[in-house]
């Protein structure tokens, strides 16, 4: 008899992971609290961008939507630094041909509900898990239109309902999983440059654009329409925070001042200031990720992050991949299967958070830094002399499926090793000599 599951959201994770699942053969069932984002043409307001990477596509890979998801993605090769004068750096990801993609947020999740619908999964909207008795695998939902209630039993339960998982908070309330949630100091805004006169970008569409300003920084990526959707990521309070942002005068000399070729681009911004919402950011760590062979948490309800490295989605998609795998290896026994999956994802979820917290800093700080870049470029030297013996941070974390775990650990080893590289005198006039690659080998 086939087993019957229930996934508890129907957003990026949920949907990838009922592909995997209705693939094995389950019956999945699907509830989600929100109401169904198809019906309706949603408009921007609290949605940063995707940056789709080497392992978000290696598990849509596996899924079989690879190619679909390429109709919706737009390569991205490079950052472009703005200074305060509107002039710009580049700095490419990698090597050539080497990019991530640029993905709107609502297409990919309109695009992902269609897939799991198509291959077989039954989605419910407008249901919000209320409670779990995890001995016998039974949720309660309740119709946030109609307040009905009802049980659903099925064999087991994961729980891909986001940062404010319900199916998370039973759990630690139930069994006292330990649950520990940090807001940041920062918080952000969703702002959008419009495409210019028939649908062309305004400014280059393959980059991310990062305005870096210290403690602060706006940046943007390309939509499909000709438009970016930009975020401000800024401290709550003090110098150049938005406590300081509360009228329209404020707002405008902020963005003139401290991005101008940004405030040229944008009409309506002060409108956009008042209609869009200001949003905190945190990072989410809990364990186990399990309850026995009842329910398993994955997604954001297990380790969301803050958006710096843009691998929330790319480490929600791996585990939908790393626990079919486990399910595969492991004859599909549910027990065995749970365990494994949150003793070896959990390192994986601290690493990629250290990594988003430290990329915050690079983004914001070292992007607009010319030592900074200049030791970027010797590391791509070394690399490509000797790519056994050493690959950047970001093309571990990017264009790999090394665990975020160990990309952190040989990140920070690597970190270590370029202070004392930079330490060379005269660094900016011979970083690109042999004496520098030989120093590199003998530290290596």
């Amino acid at each position: 008899m086939k087993k019957e599951i229930t996934i508890v959201g129907a957003g990026l994770v949920g949907s990838l992971c009922s592909l995997y699942m209705t693939r094995r053969g389950y019956i999945v069932n699907v509830f989600e609290r929100r109401k169904d984002l198809r019906s309706e043409i949603i408009t921007a307001g609290k949605s940063i961008n995707l940056a789709l990477s080497n392992r978000g596509w290696t598990a849509l890979k596996k899924a079989g939507v690879e190619s679909e998801v390429k109709k919706i993605a737009i390569p991205v090769y490079k950052r472009v630094m703005h200074d305060e004068k509107g002039n710009l750096t580049n700095q490419p990801y990698g090597n050539e041909g080497q990019c991530i993609y640029s993905v709107s947020r609502v297409l990919m999740n309109l695009l992902m509900m269609d897939l799991a619908e198509k291959n077989g999964a039954n989605l419910n909207f407008n249901e919000k898990c209320i409670d779990v008795d995890f001995n016998k695998n039974q949720i309660k939902f309740e119709n946030t239109l109609t307040k009905k209630r009802k049980s659903i039993n099925s064999d087991f339960i994961i729980g891909a309902d986001g940062a404010f998982s319900n199916v998370r908070k039973q759990m630690v309330d139930k069994y006292n999983h330990h649950y520990e949630y940090n807001e940041i100091d920062h918080d952000y805004k969703e702002l959008l440059i419009p495409a210019g006169k028939n649908g062309c970008y305004l400014m280059e569409k393959n980059a991310l654009h990062i305005w870096p300003r210290g403690e602060f920084m706006l940046m943007a990526l390309a939509n499909l329409d000709g438009s970016f959707t930009c975020t401000l990521f800024a401290p709550k309070k003090g110098k150049n925070s938005f406590e300081g942002l509360n009228n329209k005068k404020e707002v405008e000399n902020y963005f003139k001042s401290l991005f101008p070729d940004f405030f040229e681009i944008v009409p309506n911004l002060y409108e956009q200031w008042q209609t869009n919402p200001t949003s905190n950011l945190g990072i989410i760590r809990t364990y186990p990720w399990h309850v026995k062979d009842s329910t398993l948490l994955i997604g954001d309800s297990a380790h969301a992050t803050v958006p710096f490295y843009g691998q929330g989605m790319n480490c929600g998609f791996e585990d939908c991949r790393i626990l079919d795998e486990l399910l595969e290896k492991n004859n599909e026994d549910i027990n065995k299967c749970f365990k494994i999956f949150s003793e070896i994802r959990k390192p994986n979820g601290d690493g990629l958070q250290d990594l988003s917290m430290h990329n915050f800093i690079v983004m914001r700080d070292k992007t607009a830094d010319p030592m900074f870049l200049i030791q970027k470029k010797i590391e791509k030297k070394f690399s490509n002399l000797y790519p056994k013996k050493w690959t950047p941070l970001y093309s571990m974390v990017s264009f790999s499926n090394i665990s975020y775990a160990e990309a952190w650990k040989i990140g920070m080893k690597q970190e270590k090793l370029m202070e004392e590289v930079m330490k060379t005198k005269n660094i900016e006039k011979v970083w690109n000599t042999d004496e520098i690659m030989q120093k590199m080998l003998f530290l290596v």
